[in-house]
């Protein structure tokens, strides 16, 4: 079978070296830690209890700081933080002011030493930039709000009619472009120089203080490529050794043609991992057909391989070896739920995900067997501290794994071929140099045994 290999494509020279070496962990700040060291107030959910849309129950960036261990000990090398921002939001979407870290988190002090133990530990750092929109406090939004058409920031936004609804009733029109109908998102309208100036300062400003790069919420609602071109040209100035990776769900060849984004979010992989590691035994479809990754085919051992080798010959493979690979986000269903609990697929998504060209991203919590479908909140609950509450096994098998790519340069960036693809099992091999290695997949319910070329 053909391999797909460096000499194949063009090298782009674009992403940071650091990230093919990379082993990712997405943090939910309010749901991950809590210290003592920052104050709360006294109104939090409790720790252990389902998660609400509208709760908080105080996780912070001390508590980061506080469990670096952990995430060393897994093998973790870099850290991906939903937003951090000043915000009226227990996820933080909706930002109040892109220059303060929120207080509940700790503010920009605690963020100053969680940024500091991360380096000194050699780990990276990457903040969720959410530049599409805003939360109904921020400043600019506010002024009109409280002065109507007399404010001089009305052409931040795109406003369509007066008065302006903004807390409702359903049965009125907002009366201003906002994310999805959301009236709690006011969109910015990226067409006014003062507001493009204003997101490429912040994107530049935070690799200044130190940040290694951006991960960006829906860059493409924004969908003006000097925007982004822009926006790339400010940071790589800052930090030419900045990362950046834009939230897109499909085909994203439009912003990683060079100019825009390191990489994506590879949600194709997601979806491939789900349709053949299930096997026969099945997903819960309800769980992510209202997600971004729609329904999900169940696939055999030659369409698994067509998935995987679409996704290698899409990008120049600088850009395959520094993708970010996930297996669940706070977006979808943790995984362990939309496999109805299925242990054995969740431990061959870690191996292939180990061992496939990429950066490894895990979704916090997943790795000890948490679990949370049915609504976006539920996939957000707080991590279990208890390790009696952890599944070992399934948490010492990532850790092996992610050691596994570790020792063996091979896997993260060696080249890559399909050996062996026929109902439940796939083979493939990396390779660089003189070494070589060869990776099995049996997403079937027998064992088999298989010669391989």
């Amino acid at each position: 079978m053909q391999s797909i290999a460096a000499e194949s494509r063009p090298e782009t020279g674009l992403a940071p070296a650091w990230v093919r070496d990379a082993v990712f962990y997405q943090i939910f700040p309010d749901r991950f830690a809590k210290s003592p060291r920052v104050a709360k107030p006294s109104n939090l959910e409790t720790w252990e209890s389902a998660p609400t849309v509208q709760g908080f129950k105080g996780g912070d960036l001390l508590g980061i700081v506080e469990h670096l261990d952990y995430l060393q000990d897994l093998g973790v090398t870099a850290i991906y933080l939903c937003p951090i921002f000043r915000s009226t939001a227990n996820h933080r979407y909706h930002t109040h002011d892109y220059f303060s870290i929120d207080p509940m988190l700790g503010g920009n002090e605690a963020f100053g030493t969680l940024l500091a133990e991360v380096h000194a530990r050699r780990m990276k750092l990457i903040l969720d930039g959410v530049f599409n929109h805003c939360g109904r406090s921020f400043f600019q939004f506010a002024h009109i709000l409280e002065n109507g058409g007399n404010s001089p920031y009305l052409d931040w936004f795109t406003i369509s009619s007066w008065p302006l609804h903004p807390y409702g009733p359903a049965d009125l029109p907002p009366g201003y472009a906002c994310w999805w109908n959301d009236r709690a998102l006011p969109e910015f309208n990226t067409d006014t120089q003062a507001v493009r100036e204003f997101l490429w300062e912040v994107g530049e400003f935070w690799i200044r203080q130190g940040v290694d790069g951006w991960r960006l919420d829906v860059p493409n609602e924004i969908n003006d490529d000097d925007f982004w071109r822009e926006f790339r040209l400010r940071v790589k100035r800052a930090n030419p050794d900045a990362y950046i990776v834009g939230e897109i769900w499909g085909d994203a060849r439009r912003w990683l043609a060079g100019d825009q984004f390191d990489a994506v979010m590879n949600y194709p992989f997601t979806r491939a991992c789900l349709g053949f590691f299930s096997g026969t035994r099945g997903i819960d479809d309800a769980g992510v057909s209202s997600t971004g990754l729609s329904a999900i085919d169940p696939l055999d051992a030659s369409g698994f391989q067509t998935q995987l080798e679409t996704l290698l010959g899409a990008y120049p493979w600088e850009i395959v070896l520094s993708q970010l690979n996930v297996l669940g986000t706070h977006d979808t269903p943790r995984y362990l739920s939309t496999v109805n609990g299925d242990e054995t697929s969740l431990r061959l998504a870690y191996l292939l995900q180990a061992t496939f060209p990429g950066a490894p991203c895990i979704y916090y919590g997943d790795e000890i067997g948490m679990t949370g479908a049915g609504t976006i909140e539920a996939a957000r609950g707080a991590f279990l501290w208890d390790p009696s509450d952890w599944n070992s096994s399934l948490l010492g098998h990532l850790n092996r794994c992610i050691q596994l790519r570790k020792e063996h340069e091979v896997l993260r960036h060696g080249d890559f071929r399909s050996l062996f693809a026929e109902g439940g099992l796939y083979v493939f091999a990396r390779m660089l140099g003189d070494a070589v290695a060869i990776i099995a997949l049996n997403a079937g319910d027998q064992q088999l045994e298989v010669d391989t070329p």
